[in-house]
């Protein structure tokens, strides 16, 4: 429990000064970081043909957003489908079909990471080391960027004092806020990271496999080819941008992705470190502290009481091995130098942000483990991936605001500016795609055994199904790993759900932002609904809580819950 304790304080402790340098970094005024970074910048966007100086409302930034993403996905396919004609390919690796090849471009674009395949088995370098890596640093650096512009279109616009009610605003330059994410903050946290993870021995070479002789050489085996490559350099922007593919097809559960204690607690932090940092940094933007306050709260409430649950689930015994083995902690799926303390914090950690890597099988964890994961996936704003889990925070705290504002007979507001017919019909929109999405996908599944592919019968076999959607909607890329998930169904049916997922979460509160940063703002009063304090936090929770109930809690009863309650009174898989 020292060691949990001592990770979560470390990651704060970080996230507070890189949240202030944030505030800077995408501020209209000056910043000390610009003498380093604006020539770099500058080189950058006359490559790209981009004049920064141009302002964006929210249909050109979102559209900016989504045709930058529409070029980089056709990009990612073609370099996946014929990876076996192009450079850096040591190891002749064939190429990917052309379902497989979908899966991967979309889950790597859509800051998923969702795996179907074995990285060190089916990518060459130049897709590892060079495309994937790339969609890592800039993927999450775009979602960045639309969550700068929603926080500046809840302040009405960089130009609010000069734009007239109803014009137009500007939300800043999608380009520049994307440029300045990968070049200010990433690059260079990715930079200290990586080093540190060399320093434990994760491998940073571009040689190809090695082959090494077994210490056993009484063995049948006694030689073993290890592939290598620059590992440290993707583990460092996997865990730090919330990705989550690994090198490795095991991830952070393979010792050359993740060697030591100290590496474990170095990935660990890099989790969530730039989401906190967000939160940090959404508080100085909209300059209002107790905002913060209330943001930080919340979302730590609910982690703590995740990491709680989860870790206490992973102390009982596995019900699977009653009187089959000594009693003890579940320590099915885990690597014994981490423990279920540690593989426990890990799980729940990447699956209340959109990262999704692990360092040791969910699907090996008892059922209220594998609950709680799923649960931080479906509220998928605790922490949350970078700018996309801040964005789901903001939705659930315009709907809050709209249900408070109802309760007290007042039109509901948040920082002076009105939520009326047209943002909650979007709003509505969100509450149940989620819902459409992920059972829709998991009751055809399940209703045509020749499509699912799962390894466990009964109440399991449904959670593995509803964990792989959930997982791709909430761009997490975590899996129960037991599913046989690299068919044609799967692969397609997985993009359908990744692009859902990215793409109408992001550009609908863009839109909803960019309609009210347009209005009138409305003098703060006395009867003026205020959003720092415990009042406001206590109805936050409610509502968080009470959407995902009223949505997903049938399916918890058929799958986890089943699951538990059955291991509880006969004491094996069901």
């Amino acid at each position: 429990m020292f060691e949990i304790i001592l990770i979560m304080t470390m990651a704060i402790a970080l996230a507070y000064p890189l949240g202030r340098y944030m505030i800077g970094v995408f501020s209209s005024e000056a910043h000390f970081s610009d003498r380093i970074f604006n020539p770099i910048e500058r080189i950058i966007y006359r490559c790209i043909g981009v004049n920064p100086h141009t302002s964006m409302n929210w249909k050109s930034y979102g559209l900016a957003f989504l045709l930058s993403n529409l070029m980089l996905g056709i990009i990612a396919f073609l370099i996946l489908k014929f990876q076996h004609v192009l450079p850096l390919n040591p190891d002749n690796i064939g190429p990917l079909s052309w379902d497989l090849a979908l899966h991967t471009a979309v889950s790597f674009l859509t800051n998923t990471n969702q795996q179907h395949y074995s990285g060190q088995a089916q990518l060459s370098y130049l897709s590892q080391g060079t495309l994937i890596v790339t969609l890592q640093f800039v993927t999450p650096a775009m979602a960045l960027a639309v969550c700068v512009a929603i926080l500046r279109g809840m302040m009405g616009g960089r130009n609010e004092k000069l734009a007239k009610e109803g014009a137009e605003r500007d939300l800043g330059n999608y380009y520049v806020d994307t440029v300045r994410g990968i070049v200010r903050v990433l690059i260079p946290l990715a930079a200290v990271v990586a080093l540190i993870l060399s320093s434990q021995g994760v491998p940073s070479t571009f040689k190809e496999a090695q082959t090494v002789t077994t210490l056993d050489q009484s063995s049948a085996v006694i030689e073993q080819t290890i592939p290598v490559g620059p590992v440290a350099s993707m583990v460092a922007i996997k865990q730090l941008g919330t990705n989550g593919g690994g090198w490795y097809g095991p991830n952070s559960s393979n010792p050359l992705e993740n060697p030591t204690p100290f590496s474990n607690a170095i990935e660990t932090i890099a989790i969530v470190l730039i989401p906190i940092a967000i939160v940090f940094m959404a508080g100085g933007m909209l300059r209002r502290k107790g905002f913060t306050a209330m943001s930080f709260a919340v979302m730590a409430l609910f982690s703590a009481s995740f990491i709680g649950f989860t870790v206490y689930s992973e102390l009982q015994p596995n019900a699977a091995f009653n009187e089959l083995a000594a009693s003890g902690p579940n320590m099915e799926g885990k690597e014994t130098r981490f423990g279920p303390e540690l593989s426990a914090l890990w799980g729940t950690l990447t699956t209340q942000t959109s990262n999704g890597s692990v360092n040791a099988m969910h699907d090996s964890f008892n059922p209220v483990g594998g609950l709680i994961t799923r649960s931080g996936m479906l509220i998928n704003g605790i922490w949350g991936g970078v700018g996309c889990g801040f964005v789901n925070f903001i939705v659930y705290i315009w709907i809050a605001v709209f249900l408070s504002g109802l309760m007290i007979g007042r039109t509901p507001e948040l920082f002076g500016k009105k939520i009326e017919t047209r943002e909650i019909t979007l709003l509505g929109t969100l509450i149940v795609l989620p819902t459409l999405v992920i059972l829709g996908f998991t009751a055809i599944t399940v209703a045509l055994p020749s499509l699912t592919g799962n390894s466990n019968p009964g109440f399991h076999a449904i959670s593995q199904v509803f964990y792989e959607y959930t997982s791709a909607f909430a761009n997490n890329g975590s899996g129960f790993e037991g599913l046989g998930d690299n068919t044609v169904w799967w692969n397609v049916s997985c993009v359908i759900t990744l692009l859902l997922g990215r793409y109408l979460p992001l550009v609908i509160p863009l839109a909803i932002a960019g309609m009210m940063a347009k209005k009138r703002t409305v003098p703060t009063g006395v009867g003026s609904l205020s959003v720092g304090n415990v009042t406001f936090a206590v109805t936050l929770i409610a509502v968080i809580l009470i959407l995902n109930f009223l949505s997903f809690l049938p399916a918890a009863v058929i799958g986890p819950i089943g699951e538990a309650l059955q291991l509880a009174t006969t004491g094996v898989e069901g």
